[in-house]
């Protein structure tokens, strides 16, 4: 019984411990969001707004694990961004804080590509790491019910 309840203790407390830590702040996050919020919104799958849509970029909710250039209903992709989303690359802290860092380059090392091109080409102010944070607390898409 006691190796039993050792193991569950163990299995339970799993997740917490390979949970990594966030480099950023999302309050930070929150805040510095505002410039990102002229092509980006946040909404939930329900509809709640949390940060008004615009129409020039996809939607942001759930972006932290999703595929790049993979949203239902957005079409305004870079062929690059595409591409790079059909190679693997998902958006995780690392990727997407480099992505933010310089777009064009990331894309181009990602697919070495010299000539690829993405239709993002917004320099941030302030930290990626915080926007990160803050979009992270936004769930992950959820999958369709089969």
């Amino acid at each position: 019984m006691r190796s039993i309840l050792t193991t569950a203790a163990a299995l339970m407390a799993l997740p917490m411990m390979t949970a990594p830590a966030l480099a950023g702040d999302p309050d930070e996050g929150e805040a510095n969001f505002r410039q990102c919020a002229s092509c980006h919104g946040i909404v939930d799958p329900d509809g709640n707004v949390i940060q008004r849509l615009a129409p020039t970029g996809p939607n942001l909710w759930g972006v932290i694990g999703r595929q790049a250039g993979a949203y239902e209903g957005y079409e305004r992709f870079s062929d690059a961004m595409v591409e790079a989303g059909e190679q693997g690359l998902v958006w995780d802290e690392d990727s997407f804080v480099a992505y933010l860092d310089n777009q064009t380059g990331f894309l181009r090392e990602f697919l070495d590509d010299n000539r690829a091109r993405g239709n993002m080409n917004h320099r941030l102010r302030g930290s990626a790491e915080d926007i990160y944070a803050y979009l992270a607390t936004f769930g992950a898409e959820e999958e369709p019910e089969s």
